[in-house]
C-alpha cells in the first residue's frame, strides 16, 4: 500500500492504465492512510469515502469495459475547504457556513470531475483563507508531518499535509499572498501559483478578489504541471478568466537550463532571513549555475513595501467580500437578536475568528471616509509601482529567484499573538499575488533538523512553463525526498500521535 500513496500522480496513472492497480485500491489506500494518520494531523475537514469509492469503480468498470477515460482517471485528490465541491459541506475552515452545501462545483472541480480525478474530501484551512499558519481554522489547527509540532504553513495547511503525508495523490489549493507556495516550502512538496486568471475563480469562495487564485499542491512538478493543464482555461463565468490557449505544461518539461537568466533580488538577502534558508538559497544558485544558468544579481527597492501594501488591498477586498456573510441566505444564524442590525451583529460575532475579525477591521478602517487616500489609494500605488518593478526586471533576466519563506515551518502558536511577525512569513510570497505573475515553489534542501526549505522562481505574465521548467530542472538535479510516506523517502508518521 505504500506504493500507490508515496506515487506521484504521473505514476499512479501508469500503475492503473497498465493493470497493475486498480483506481479501488488506490483509493482505499489513500482512504485507509487517511482513517490511520488524519487524526493526528488535521489535514482534512471532511471525506467522502463511500463517494470516492464509489466514483474508482466506476473508473474501473469503465476500463475494464474499453470506455474512453478522462486523463486523470482513478488519481485521488483533495480539495481546499474554500473551494465549492457540489453535495459537500464548504466552510471555509469557519464557524459561519455552518450548514452550507454548495449546489454546484467550482470551474476546476468540475474540470477535474471530468477528467476523471476521484474526491477524497475538502481539506483543513486558515478560517476564509487568512494566516500563515492554519492555526486560524475554526475546527483544529493542520500539523506539519515532518514535525507535527510545526505549523505546516497556511492558509491552504490542510492541502499541503494531505499531499505531504500521502493522503491524497495532490490537491488545489488557494493562493491569496502565498497559501499555497508557503505550505509547499514548509510541507517539502510543490505550490504552484499560476498567472491571475489562468486558473477560473468561479466557484472560489473570495477573499481578496484580485489577488485570490486557486493552484495545484503536488509532489512533484511534472504533477503540478499535469494539474494545471487540466484546470486553466478560460470560463465565461469568471470574467477575469484569460482567453490564452492552454499548453500542455507536462509535455512540455524540459531540465536545460542553459542560457537561462535568472535575476536575484538583493533584498531578499537581508535582515530576517534565517541562517539555513540563507545557506540553501546559497547552495541552490550555485547548483543552478552548474546546470547553465546564469545568475544575476538586480535591485528591486520597493520590494520592502510589497507586505504593507499586500495587507492594505488584501483587508479591504475582504471588508469587502465578507460583507455577504450576514446570517440571513445562509450558515450560521445567531438567535435572541432583537433586530436586523443586532441579528448582524450576533451572526457575525459568533461566525468569524479573531483573524478574520481583525482583518474586516483593517479593511472598513483603510476604506473609510478621510483614510481611503491616505491608506488603500496609496497601497494600490504602491502596487503598481512594484508590479513595474517586476516588469523592469524581467526586461533583464527570465526568472526572479527568492527563498519562498525566511524561515522553515515554525512551532504552532509560535507567533500566535503577534501578527506582524505571522504576516512577515508572506515577505517573500506577495509580490506575485500583487502582480499577478506565475511562481512555484520546490523544495531545495533540508534544516539541521530535518525541516524542508523552499525555493521560489517567479516568472513574467503567462509564463507558467519557464517557472515550470526551472523547477524541473533543480528537482531532478536535487533529487529530494517529497511527501507521501513509506518508499517515497517522506515524512517518517509512525510517531504520529493519534
Amino acid at each position: 500500500m505504500d506504493e500507490l500513496t508515496a506515487a506521484p500522480i504521473w505514476r499512479l496513472l501508469q500503475l492503473m492504465e497498465g493493470g497493475e492497480a486498480s483506481a479501488a485500491e488506490v483509493c482505499r489506500a489513500h482512504l485507509e492512510r487517511i482513517e490511520r494518520f488524519d487524526p493526528g494531523l488535521g489535514a482534512f475537514i471532511s471525506v467522502q469515502p463511500e463517494a470516492a469509492l464509489e466514483r474508482a469503480e466506476e473508473v474501473d468498470r469503465r476500463r475494464a469495459a474499453g470506455q474512453k477515460l478522462g486523463p486523470l482517471a482513478g488519481v485521488p485528490l483533495a480539495i481546499k475547504d474554500v473551494i465549492s465541491l457540489k453535495g459537500v459541506p464548504t466552510t471555509c475552515g469557519s464557524r459561519i457556513l455552518e450548514g452550507y452545501v454548495p449546489p454546484f462545483d467550482a470551474t476546476a472541480v468540475a474540470r477535474l470531475r471530468e477528467a476523471g480525478v476521484v474526491f477524497l474530501g475538502k481539506t483543513n484551512m486558515d478560517e476564509f483563507a487568512m494566516g500563515s499558519s492554519n492555526e486560524w481554522s475554526a475546527f483544529r489547527p493542520a500539523r506539519n508531518p515532518w514535525d507535527p509540532a510545526r505549523t505546516p504553513g497556511g492558509s491552504s495547511g490542510g492541502s499541503g499535509v494531505a499531499v505531504a503525508a500521502g493522503m491524497a495523490a495532490g490537491a488545489l489549493g488557494s493562493d491569496t499572498g502565498g497559501s499555497v507556495r508557503q505550505p509547499g516550502s514548509f510541507c517539502g512538496i510543490v505550490g504552484l501559483k499560476p498567472t491571475y486568471g489562468r486558473v477560473s475563480r468561479y466557484g472560489l469562495v473570495a477573499f481578496g478578489s484580485s489577488l485570490d487564485h486557486i493552484c495545484p499542491m503536488t509532489r512533484c512538478v511534472r504533477d503540478a504541471a499535469l494539474l494545471l493543464g487540466i484546470v486553466a482555461g478560460r470560463d465565461e463565468r469568471d470574467s477575469t478568466s484569460l482567453p490564452d490557449p492552454v499548453p500542455d505544461y507536462a509535455a512540455a518539461l524540459k531540465d536545460d537550463l542553459k542560457g537561462l537568466r535568472i535575476g536575484v533580488p538583493e533584498e531578499v538577502l537581508g535582515e530576517g532571513l534565517d541562517a539555513e534558508v540563507r545557506e540553501a538559497f546559497e547552495r541552490t544558485l550555485l547548483l543552478l549555475e552548474s546546470l547553465g544558468a546564469r545568475i544575476e544579481r538586480i535591485a528591486m527597492p520597493r520590494l520592502s513595501y510589497a507586505i504593507p501594501a499586500y495587507y492594505i488591498v488584501a483587508c479591504a477586498e475582504a471588508s469587502s467580500n465578507l460583507a455577504r456573510f450576514d446570517g440571513i441566505r445562509y450558515g450560521l444564524r445567531s438567535g435572541g437578536y432583537a433586530d436586523l442590525r443586532d441579528q448582524y451583529r450576533r451572526t457575525r460575532t459568533a461566525g468569524f475568528g479573531p483573524e478574520v475579525k481583525r482583518r474586516i477591521m483593517l479593511g472598513t478602517f483603510v476604506l473609510s471616509s478621510g483614510y481611503y487616500d491616505a491608506y488603500y489609494r496609496k497601497g494600490t500605488q504602491v502596487r503598481a509601482l512594484i508590479k513595474g518593478d517586476l516588469e523592469g526586471a524581467f526586461g533583464r533576466v527570465d526568472l526572479i529567484a527568492t527563498p519562498t519563506t525566511p524561515t522553515p515551518a515554525f512551532r504552532l502558536g509560535e507567533k500566535l499573538d503577534d501578527p506582524v511577525q505571522m504576516y512577515l512569513a508572506d515577505v517573500f510570497t506577495v509580490t506575485a499575488n500583487l502582480a499577478g505573475i506565475p511562481a512555484i515553489s520546490v523544495n531545495c534542501g533540508f534544516s539541521a533538523k530535518g525541516l524542508p526549505i523552499g525555493f521560489q522562481f517567479m516568472a513574467p505574465h503567462l509564463a507558467e512553463r519557464q517557472a515550470l521548467d526551472a523547477a524541473y530542472a533543480l528537482e531532478s538535479a536535487l533529487e529530494l525526498p517529497a511527501g507521501g510516506g513509506g518508499g517515497g523517502g517522506g515524512p517518517n508518521l509512525e510517531g504520529v500521535n493519534i
